[in-house]
C-alpha cells in the first residue's frame, strides 16, 4: 500500500528524470528502490506501523483538502436567508427541515471525506 510519502518520492524521483534525462535514470531508480527497501527494513524491525489492507493509512489533513471549511461557511451564510424564508413561509417546521438539509449535506461531506 501506497503512502503519501512514498507517493511524493516516487513523484520526485519522475520529476527529477525529466529534468536530469535518460543519463541519470538508473541513478534515479536506484535512489528511489533504497528508499523503498529502508522503509521495508524499518517496517520489518517495528519502527512502522504495519499497513492495514483496505484501510487509509491517516486521513487526508485541512491542508490537502480545504473544501470541508468551505463548505461549512456556505452553509452557514447560506442559512441566514435560508432560514428566514422558511421561518417566513412555513413556521417552525420550515426552518426544522432547511436546517436538517443544512445538516445532512456537511454531514454527508465529511462521511464521503472519511471514505
Amino acid at each position: 500500500m501506497a503512502t503519501d510519502d512514498l507517493r511524493k518520492d516516487l513523484r520526485a524521483a519522475v520529476a527529477a528524470r525529466q529534468e536530469l534525462g535518460v543519463e541519470y535514470e538508473a541513478e534515479i531508480i536506484d535512489g528511489f528502490l533504497e528508499k523503498l527497501d529502508q522503509r521495508d527494513f524499518q517496517r520489518r524491525a517495528g519502527l512502522l506501523p504495519e499497513p492495514v489492507p483496505g484501510r487509509a493509512v491517516r486521513a487526508p489533513s485541512r491542508e490537502t483538502d480545504p473544501g470541508g471549511l468551505a463548505l461549512a461557511i456556505v452553509s452557514i451564510v447560506a442559512a441566514i436567508p435560508i432560514t428566514a424564508i422558511a421561518a417566513n413561509m412555513m413556521g417552525k417546521s420550515g426552518v426544522l427541515i432547511c436546517w436538517l438539509g443544512l445538516v445532512g449535506i456537511n454531514l454527508a461531506r465529511t462521511m464521503a471525506r472519511r471514505r
